[in-house]
């Protein structure tokens, strides 16, 4: 067991990830979109090794980005 404090880095990046996936501004747009991130990571070690499991969200960002800059549930201003 070991203790590693840059952890808290990779939550809050994801957390981060998950509302621009989902749409920020939006909190039901943002439960969504972690539950597409973590659904899309765990299916992607089906196919690609599990050390680049952290970097499927942010391609998932990235692409939702080019998409749909808004998010998912995201709502034009």
């Amino acid at each position: 067991f070991t203790i590693d404090f840059s952890i808290a880095n990779m939550i809050g990046l994801k957390g981060f990830a998950a509302g621009v996936v989902g749409g920020f501004g939006y909190f039901p747009g943002a439960i969504v979109g972690g539950v597409v991130i973590g659904i899309m990571e765990n299916l992607s070690t089906l196919v690609i090794p599990t050390l680049y499991k952290d970097c499927v969200a942010f391609v998932l960002m990235i692409a939702c980005l080019l998409v749909r800059p808004t998010g998912l549930l995201g709502h034009k201003k």
